[in-house]
């Protein structure tokens, strides 16, 4: 099955990770369709096959951008805005009821290494967005697709793609993961089955 994916579809494309994690799918041979509230923010050479405007809360907008998919990657997140939301929970059962409709398998989610953290832990300013991801992974978790959770810890803007991460099921063994990095893990499983239905953390080392 894993080998059958061509056409995959990124949600989150014009973040800091989506946005590097785009081209690298397109380098790997994907074609990539992207769902963007605003197309201005991508870059004008961006390799999107094919770019649907709208928006991750309309159910009409993921449909459409679901048509003709193989596997999804969501990277939704909220930029620098730390308040309460349910953006990416919300989104991302729009994303797996477009996906069940339209018997897409293989999804990819980013969540955040703090659900994997005892929450006392979690600093309280980080609390109502880690809230939502345990919302959207909860969603992930029942929904029956093979999903691959995926928890980073600090995603680095300054470190390269190296390629050499590690990654374990259940836990983190690092501090940082490069952007670059991490988008590469996300492609990386569109054609592996090695952690579908797990929960993973993944980092690097960087000098």
């Amino acid at each position: 099955m894993a080998d059958a994916v061509k056409n995959v579809a990124i949600f989150g494309s014009t973040g800091m990770t989506g946005a590097v994690t785009l081209p690298i799918a397109a380098a790997a041979g994907y074609n990539v369709t992207v769902l963007v509230r605003d197309p201005s923010r991508l870059p004008a050479d961006h390799k999107a096959s094919r770019v649907v405007v709208g928006d991750v809360l309309n159910k009409e907008d993921v449909k459409k951008a679901l048509e003709g998919q193989d596997a999804v990657i969501i990277i939704l997140g909220t930029r620098n805005d730390l308040s309460p939301t349910t953006m990416m929970s919300e989104g991302t059962r729009n994303i797996l009821e477009a996906m069940k409709a339209r018997g897409i398998r293989k999804v990819i989610a980013c969540m955040s290494a703090f659900l994997l953290w005892d929450r006392a832990r979690v600093p309280p300013r980080l609390v109502p967005v880690t809230e939502d991801h345990d919302r959207m992974y909860t969603v992930l978790k029942e929904s029956g697709l093979d999903y691959v959770a995926v928890m980073p810890p600090h995603i680095a803007d300054n470190h390269p793609l190296t390629e050499k991460y590690t990654v374990t099921e259940n836990m983190l063994k690092g501090r940082v993961i490069s952007k670059y990095d991490l988008g590469h893990f996300f492609v990386k499983c569109l054609s592996i089955s090695d952690w579908d239905g797990k929960t993973v953390g993944v980092c690097g080392e960087y000098s």
